[in-house]
């Protein structure tokens, strides 16, 4: 059973001077735990011997990054928002072992893969490519409490609401179905066992499809391959499209006309003269389908006709080059070990925080960069296009040292 037990009065802790020390944090964090925490959870169903269990010796991590500590206003690591932003090119440094270790593993569970892939729709080298990405197929180290990581954020993250919820469907993992608590290791973000799946994705997506009873993310093969399956299908993977396709772009075509709501049929984007590469035609069966202009380096890198399956594997991780690497790898994966034909060119060095600056300055000049957050996502991408075309120069889509100076 969980012992809340206070050195002094919750009032008394509020008014302590701050830094908050650590005793003070556990003993707010016990109180948040009774007065917060349990009557949401009891609301929901979960008893009181489920709650004590979950967080039984548990006290907040305070080495988990983005925390408000009690008396402070932001979190107190800055370092991630100076950071270089890295060439996309980085990304893909160690695809190699997770292609190669893929093949393997296609033959090892190719019964199994049959199966999901006959159920689900979803390509077996995608679900080999995300399991690899996600926990090396399940050799990494998961190396936290989810309870410990859960409750720390809920209390203390710059996202409480987002975490309390997660806290509270973890607490239905242990109630409803069956999940030990300190059976649930989960990544400092909180993702949980081989798919790292949130507690709340768990729930919905989770399969047992190894006929055991319960669905084991951490331990099953079956179960976690086709969790990650179930999980693309129930956000939309439509059957029998691919993901995607490397293609040239010429000059003409802007390459401020990226994104997901700039789409056309595929075969208007060949009319315009948009190619895959290597002489391939498209695949007649996706000429009549959507596509959508992808450009993850801009003019520096390679480009991509992509799929709505692009974006369901947006949806398992919001950044363009993981779906990028997922579809990649799978590819590889299953049909050979096709590279990418453009290169990466070399970017000049900037740093995030740099980035934000000419986010910030582009969004006074009324483009949608989707928010000054240092990243060069796709509406940041096109937004200094149009900036470099209005301004009448070449467009490369892609931030640098110059572009820095010049809009900040």
């Amino acid at each position: 059973m969980i012992r809340f037990a206070f050195a002094v009065s919750c009032v008394l802790l509020l008014l302590l001077p701050f830094p908050a020390t650590a005793q003070n944090v556990n003993d707010l964090f016990a109180q948040w735990l009774r007065s917060d925490l349990w009557p949401a959870a009891r609301s929901r169903g979960i008893s009181a011997e489920t709650f004590n269990a979950a967080f039984d010796g548990i006290s907040p991590n305070l080495k988990l990054p983005d925390l408000v500590m009690p008396g402070e206003s932001a979190p107190r690591a800055t370092r991630q928002h100076q950071a270089e932003f890295r060439a996309p090119a980085a990304y893909f440094d160690h695809i190699g072992g997770v292609v190669s270790s893929g093949r393997r593993l296609a033959k090892e569970h190719s019964g199994t893969l049959a199966a999901i892939e006959k159920r689900y729709g979803v390509p077996r080298g995608i679900v080999l490519a995300i399991w690899g990405r996600e926990s090396g197929f399940g050799n990494a180290d998961i190396p936290h409490d989810a309870f410990a990581v859960l409750g720390t954020k809920a209390f203390l993250a710059t996202r409480k609401a987002m975490f309390r919820e997660e806290v509270l469907a973890a607490l239905e993992m242990v109630e409803k179905r069956g999940v030990a608590p300190r059976m649930m290791r989960s990544s400092w973000a909180g993702a949980l066992g081989q798919p790292q799946f949130l507690p709340s994705s768990y729930l919905q997506y989770a399969v047992d499809f190894d006929g055991d009873g319960r669905a084991d993310i951490w331990n099953s093969v079956p179960d976690t391959l086709a969790s990650i399956a179930n999980y693309l299908a129930g956000h939309g993977w439509q059957r029998g499209r691919d993901w995607g396709f490397e293609v040239t772009v010429p000059q003409s075509i802007s390459c401020a006309l990226e994104g997901p709501d700039r789409g056309r049929r595929i075969a208007e984007w060949a009319r315009l003269g948009v190619a895959r590469v290597g002489g391939k035609a498209f695949p007649d069966h996706e000429l009549r389908g959507e596509g959508y202009l992808m450009m993850p380096a801009g003019r520096r890198g390679p480009a991509f006709i992509v799929t709505p399956n692009f974006y369901r594997l947006k949806d398992y991780n919001e950044s363009d080059l993981y779906a990028l690497f997922v579809g990649h790898a799978g590819d590889r994966i299953m049909y050979g070990d096709i590279r990418f034909a453009a290169g990466w060119q070399p970017i000049d060095g900037v740093s995030r925080a740099q980035i934000a600056a000419m986010q910030r300055a582009l969004e006074r000049q009324g483009h949608d960069v989707g928010g000054a957050d240092g990243l060069a996502g796709f509406k940041t991408r096109r937004s200094i296009g149009a900036w470099q075309e209005k301004n009448g120069r070449p467009a490369t889509c892609f931030p640098d040292g110059d572009l820095a100076r010049q809009l900040r």
